[in-house]
């Protein structure tokens, strides 16, 4: 049964040789353009000290929300 697909596969390449090159040529083009947004150091338009603000002020937001909601439900009782 493999022998068969085999032989099909040797007898008949998929590409011809004229029609691949252009192919990769689009793929080393799509991975370089990769490679230079990624050494650019920018996520979403940000440098590192904006995302790190960022993150930084959403850990305080949900630690704030989260001591806010615990004392709202009543889980823990502050002596006041």
């Amino acid at each position: 049964m493999f022998d068969d697909l085999r032989k099909e596969g040797d007898a008949s390449p998929f590409f011809e040789s004229g029609e691949i090159e252009p192919l990769l040529d689009a793929s080393i083009k799509k991975k370089t353009g990769a490679l230079q947004m990624k050494a650019s150091g920018k996520f979403l338009g940000m440098t590192a000290v904006q995302r790190f603000i960022l993150a930084t002020l959403l850990m305080m937001m949900v630690g704030i929300l989260g001591f806010m909601l615990v004392l709202v439900t009543g889980k823990l009782n502050l002596p006041i």
